[in-house]
């Protein structure tokens, strides 16, 4: 899938290792995945 999100620890945008789609509480759908280099969480809000 190779979804890009921004790694807050990096402070750069990378593409996520491990996403899988998530829906939030409000209904939302996101990705979540970890970033490549560090391993931190990643979080992207996809649209409606």
């Amino acid at each position: 899938m190779a979804t890009k999100g921004y790694c807050v620890k990096c402070k750069e945008s990378r593409e996520m290792k491990e996403e899988k789609q998530v829906t939030m509480k409000n209904g939302r759908k996101a990705v979540k995945g970890k970033c490549p280099i560090c391993g931190t969480g990643m979080y992207r809000i996809q649209g409606k």
